[in-house]
């Protein structure tokens, strides 16, 4: 995308703690400071910004979200991963090393004057002031406006199906493209390094599936039987997963991977409420941070929103979390949310499911919760004490 001759990748602890000084901001700014003359395109007074993305279990991951940040800031020659570290790039292998080299020092300074309780954000570098650091830090120019200063520690947490999304299109149509293209997509990536991932995981998953005695798991063949063996009896335990609505990683990160052939193809596109694209942009304009909590892959997630009938909402969303966070059911899971959004108290967090234990978990966290009732949504209990609403414009 930028023509780079050279990228250097560090994991060098400065690039790492870096970003843990604001936990939910989407980008590092630092302003006059010598060494900003190094990077590409920058002099002493200019502000230098650097995106950050948030990290995933497996490299290849990154790859949709590091190429949105390259895309949103032209100028950048680097992208920061969340609690990982640092891509840098350049003409060639000496400006890419001579750049990673001024990032790493500017990096590291602003983590000593953070220590030191001095504002590396603006040109006089005078006491930290916490909201002024929030404004900064927090750019209305980020594009998706995820940190304007208002309401900044005030978030909405969606689920996907049954909230924003008809249970139908997720039964009727996602699952079933799934299951038809199975087999289409593990013989044709068969070889890749993605794939190969994916039947890992799911060989791990069957193999805990038949000590427990987990109905439709079956024996996956091994490597030397062959790849049309293998790739068969992979099929037969993904159609019972997907038959049963396991809400597990290996089946979700397949189905995530056959998805986007799908979007990409235009085979599918997403399928939202009519009223989620207004509640969304009501929210970014009144300064709330808004994220997806689905038991669909992050890459299924970004997917579908990227790709609806009202054009791509990823612009409204500011993060995505799945069964990699912890099971959607247990109060943990949202603890871990709430300390990745670096909110004061879970109590602003707002939660919205159709789930009934998601709201019990998500409660047992401090979260506040709406329970969303949709056509097609599962009866709840009588007496269940929650609120509930049939569409975000109720709230």
């Amino acid at each position: 995308m930028r023509g780079a001759g050279a990228v250097i990748h560090s994991h060098g602890m400065e690039t790492c703690m870096a970003t843990m000084l604001n936990p939910g901001a989407k980008e590092f700014r630092i302003s006059h400071m010598e060494m900003i003359k190094g990077i590409k395109g920058h002099g002493y007074t200019d502000e230098l910004v650097i995106p950050i993305i948030e990290n995933t279990p497996y490299e290849y991951e990154l790859t949709d979200s590091l190429a949105e940040a390259i895309a949103a800031y032209p100028k950048a020659t680097a992208v920061l991963v969340r609690n990982h570290g640092i891509y840098v790039w350049g003409d060639s292998w000496i400006n890419a090393k001579t750049q990673a080299e001024c990032y790493h020092y500017l990096l590291d300074a602003a983590i000593k004057m953070y220590q030191l309780g001095i504002d590396w954000t603006t040109p006089e570098h005078g006491p930290i002031n916490s909201a002024k650091r929030l404004r900064s830090v927090a750019s209305p120019g980020v594009p998706n406006g995820c940190h304007t200063a208002k309401s900044s520690k005030h978030c909405v947490v969606l689920d996907i199906e049954g909230t924003t999304t008809p249970i139908s299109f997720v039964t009727d149509v996602m699952f079933p493209y799934a299951r038809d293209n199975v087999r289409k997509h593990l013989t044709s990536t068969y070889d890749s390094e993605e794939t190969k991932e994916d039947i890992k995981l799911l060989r791990i998953q069957v193999e805990e599936d038949l000590k427990i005695g987990v109905v439709g798991a079956a024996p996956v063949a091994p490597d030397d039987a062959g790849k049309e063996e293998v790739i068969s009896s992979l099929v037969a335990n993904v159609e019972a997963m997907i038959k049963a609505d396991r809400k597990i990683t290996s089946l979700k990160q397949l189905q995530g991977h056959i998805w986007r052939t799908g979007f990409e193809r235009k085979e599918l596109q997403g399928v939202v409420f009519e009223d989620v694209p207004e509640a969304l942009k009501n929210w970014q304009s009144q300064g709330m941070k808004v994220y997806i909590y689905s038991s669909g892959s992050r890459e299924a997630q970004r997917l579908l929103f990227g790709h609806t009938s009202y054009g791509d909402l990823r612009q409204f969303l500011c993060g995505f979390f799945d069964t990699t966070t912890g099971n959607k059911r247990e109060a943990r899971s949202y603890f871990e949310i709430s300390q990745s959004l670096g909110v004061d108290n879970p109590s602003q967090i707002l939660f919205i499911t159709d789930v009934l234990q998601e709201a019990v978990a998500a409660k047992s966290a401090g979260f506040e919760v709406i329970i969303s009732i949709r056509p097609g949504n599962a009866p709840l209990p009588a007496n269940h004490g929650f609120r509930t609403i049939s569409s975000f414009s109720e709230i």
